[in-house]
């Protein structure tokens, strides 16, 4: 039976950076007087985001959330930069520009193959929305890359409360767009998004782009 919707992942799937994290990083503490290797931070910052805890804050919003997505950033960049040897504490406001750095969307890119089929999906009367283990800043990327507007719903795992392979995300987005689980498709890159999308009854579509060299700088796949 054809969807009467889809949820669609982020990182990986609609979208991809164009530098690697190691040589944003690398250039960011450069400007602060630090010398580390953006090969070095590359090879170390999937570990990092592995090990960490979920990009997630049950109950909070506003001016709170903002500052637990900071401060959870802060604390993975802190711990790439030790493991490369970066023994001293990190200058002051170097894990909030690069915060704030990956914000901005000349950084990060929509896949060529995706304006085509949104708007294609769109005609067609799907209903479509993002589920991303993600932050707030996710919103804005889409719009200055141009593909918000297809969607109807975004939802982000820090303000959700759980990530991704949690249900739990999936289930707000079917809630904001109307659906039942088995009306509705998720198009992801990742265990998670598989996982995911059958814990909350949604039949699961993984695509497989080539990968970076390193993972995304946001949640399960994605800063």
């Amino acid at each position: 039976m054809a969807p009467r919707g889809l949820l669609l992942d982020a990182m990986g799937t609609l979208i991809g950076l164009r530098r690697s994290v190691g040589a944003v990083y690398s250039e960011l503490a450069a400007s602060h007087g630090l010398a580390v290797d953006a090969g070095a931070l590359d090879r170390v910052f999937p570990a990092v985001y592995r090990q960490a805890p979920p990009l997630a804050f049950p109950g909070l919003e506003g001016p709170e959330l903002l500052a637990a997505e900071r401060g959870w950033w802060g604390e993975r960049i802190a711990e790439v930069f030790a493991a490369c040897g970066q023994a001293e504490p990190l200058p002051p406001h170097l894990a909030g520009e690069l915060f704030d750095r990956f914000a901005e969307p000349d950084l990060w890119h929509a896949y060529a193959d995706v304006a085509g089929p949104l708007e294609t999906w769109r005609q067609r009367g799907l209903k479509l929305a993002v589920v991303s283990n993600f932050d707030q800043r996710l919103p804005g990327l889409l719009k200055g890359l141009g593909i918000a507007s297809a969607f109807e719903v975004v939802v982000v795992s820090s303000a959700a409360g759980a990530a991704k392979p949690d249900p739990r995300p999936f289930q707000l987005a079917l809630e904001a767009l109307g659906l039942e689980p088995g009306a509705v498709w998720h198009v992801g890159d990742s265990p998670e998004d598989e996982a995911g999308a059958r814990a909350a009854g949604v039949r699961p579509l993984l695509i497989r782009r080539p990968r970076p060299a390193t993972p995304p700088p946001h949640g399960a796949g994605e800063p």
